[in-house]
């Protein structure tokens, strides 16, 4: 360690001003303004002064713990890069001891919910006392977790900032998350807590909870006891009071929870165990092999039932007893992917259609909409949340869908989301082309024939005139596994740098961009579990992480995904440091030799002019 140390301060020497320090905090501050008058020691007694607050007290004990544990030598240190200038000599004077840190915080009682203010400034001088100044607490836990990555080791057991510094910062982007999937495979509540540390590490602030799904019904459900009956085991339930523990875990990190309630699609499990007629096609098979009898994407079918009167019975005490536990004002009642052949199971269903020839699928959604909407706003300031799909679906769309209800797309890239936002929808941009966690890792059915190859097998003639006029179509309509898609429906793998590059307001006025909240990386768990969250999570979320709190431009306007290799490197250390299973991104050698590992020499190769 005493040679990394020795490297780095010989590096810093040579270094100007404004690439002073080795440190590269992620996200990227919005303005950081480093001095060069010495490096600020950190006294071992160090005393934070701050107003009396359950939260913002903890969280300062936390970050004391963490920063002394730690004695965090960064890693990935810009030592020759290709467009730098020469580093020109600066003399340095006795370092300056940090002995206090002052917080000053406007509004210690503004509540974690959507929209409240993150910013703070934090201010570290030539004299002995730094500031945190901040609206609200949540601020000034930002403030905590970037003074986490600016504090490191000086080799000798104790700890420096490199030089005064000056940030000022607030994210872009109110909405900026991951969505864990526990309907699929159970999440532990230590894997889902270890989730939360890197979500808030990250300046992440949304845990969307994509709790059940037709698979399994994880959640207590007090008024239906029996819902859990089709839990995976009855190990692998979340109670109330589990619940109640993960939201006070996460709001002590400034991160909300947001739950999901997936209905009327992906809905089989636990509501059979209400009423088994509340579930439509719920005995079928899913019918790939005989398409005109489709029932669902994938197994095993299911769909609440829209038009049986009891449904909405159930829905009622379902969702009045979830939202109970979950305070945040948001809440997720899903609405994606219904399939139409479903329904053909339901004699409700047709004997409503029958009643009146004239009426389509898309008056069975609007009944939905009409029936089911009103019980969801049980709450004075609630907003909810649906999947695009009750909008832009091309088999079920409904005709009249409330603008105050959010819309998250993840269909079509940019161009849902521009449909979305100039129908006046504020959109949460999940797009699967870009921000899916769990793309590329191949197929998962089994008996799948697409395996069945030992050549690779030749395009037909349609398929190879649409692919000579458009590659991207035609690939997208081939399901390729010797060489392609591997089965996966929306491969291939999205690596950090396509998360990164996407600029999710792209194509957008000025006018439909204001309706765009932020974004979400989900991670649908058909093949995740406690084993691969983290690996599949992390370190790819800090990418969006950056891309939602300070964007992907530099002041110029340019993309600055190469300045982001070095410090996404960087933070996946950390974050393994810190107990976090993150994936490596490039072999140790691109760590620990910045841009050698770039494919091209020219810097500005990924940093086209902004849009």
């Amino acid at each position: 360690m005493k040679a990394i140390v020795a490297s780095i301060a010989a590096a810093i020497a040579f270094i100007p001003a404004s690439l002073a320090v080795a440190v590269n905090p992620l996200p990227a501050p919005r303005e950081i303004s480093w001095g060069h008058s010495g490096s600020v020691k950190i006294d071992r007694d160090l005393e934070f002064i701050a107003p009396a607050n359950t939260i913002l007290t903890n969280a300062i004990k936390r970050t004391n713990k963490m920063i002394w544990k730690e004695q965090w030598v960064p890693q990935a240190v810009e030592k020759k890069p290709v467009d730098y200038p020469p580093f020109p000599d600066v003399k340095r004077s006795e370092s300056i001891t940090l002995k206090k840190i002052k917080f000053s915080v406007s509004d210690l009682h503004a509540d974690l919910q959507a929209g409240v203010d993150e910013s703070y400034t934090l201010e570290i001088g030539t004299g002995s006392t730094g500031t945190i100044k901040s609206k609200t607490v949540w601020g000034a836990l930002h403030a905590l977790a970037t003074l986490e990555q600016i504090v490191i080791s000086d080799g000798h057991k104790g700890l420096i900032i490199e030089e005064p510094v000056t940030i000022k910062d607030e994210p872009l982007y109110p909405h900026r998350g991951v969505m864990l999937d526990t309907g699929r495979n159970f999440l532990s509540l230590k894997s889902i807590y270890r989730q939360i540390d890197a979500l808030a590490w990250s300046k992440l602030n949304v845990l969307h909870w994509h709790i059940d799904d037709a698979q399994s019904w994880p959640l207590e459900i007090k008024a239906h006891p029996k819902m859990t009956k089709d839990a995976y085991s009855s190990k692998e339930i979340y109670t109330h009071t589990d619940v109640k523990n993960v939201i006070a875990y996460a709001k002590a990190r400034g991160v909300r929870v947001i739950p999901e309630i997936d209905m009327p699609g992906h809905s089989a499990s636990g509501w059979r165990q209400i009423d088994p007629k509340i579930v439509a096609c719920g005995n079928s098979w899913w019918s790939n092999d005989n398409w005109p009898a489709h029932t669902a994407v994938e197994p095993n079918p299911g769909q609440l039932d829209i038009i049986y009167p009891k449904t909405y019975d159930a829905i009622k005490s379902v969702y009045d007893e979830a939202s109970s536990i979950f305070a945040d004002n948001y809440f997720h009642v899903g609405f994606d992917e219904l399939q139409v052949g479903c329904y053909n199971d339901s004699s409700y269903i047709q004997d409503w259609f029958k009643a009146d020839p004239s009426r389509t699928y898309q008056d069975l959604a609007q009944y939905y909409i009409d029936k089911a909407v009103p019980i969801f706003q049980n709450k004075k300031d609630r907003r909810l949340i649906m999947w695009e799909d009750v909008v832009t679906s091309a088999d079920i769309p409904a005709k009249n869908v409330p603008k105050n209800i959010i819309m998250q797309t993840w269909n079509n890239g940019p161009n849902n989301t521009k449909v979305l936002t100039a129908k006046g929808y504020d959109v949460i941009v999940s797009s699967s082309d870009f921000f899916y966690l769990d793309c590329g890792f191949g197929g998962w059915v089994g008996n799948d024939p697409r395996y069945n190859v030992d050549y690779s097998p030749p395009l037909d003639a349609s398929i190879s005139d649409a692919f000579a006029a458009d590659p991207t179509t035609a690939y997208s309509a081939v399901s390729f596994n010797y060489g392609g898609n591997g089965g996966s429906w929306c491969a291939p793998y999205k690596t950090w740098q396509r998360i990164y590059d996407y600029d999710i307001t792209i194509g957008l006025t000025k006018a439909e961009a204001k309706h765009v909240l932020g974004g979400e990386a989900p991670l649908w768990a058909e093949q995740s579990d406690d084993t691969t969250v983290d690996s599949k999570v992390w370190p790819r979320a800090a990418a969006l992480a950056e891309l939602l709190w300070s964007g992907n431009r530099d002041s110029k306007g340019l993309k600055r995904t190469t300045q982001m290799t070095s410090r996404i490197l960087n933070y996946r250390e950390r974050l393994v440091g810190r107990g976090v299973g993150a994936s490596p991104l490039m072999p140790r050698y691109c760590l620990n030799n910045p841009h050698a590992c770039d494919l091209y020499l020219d810097q500005t190769a990924v940093t086209g002019p902004a849009l």
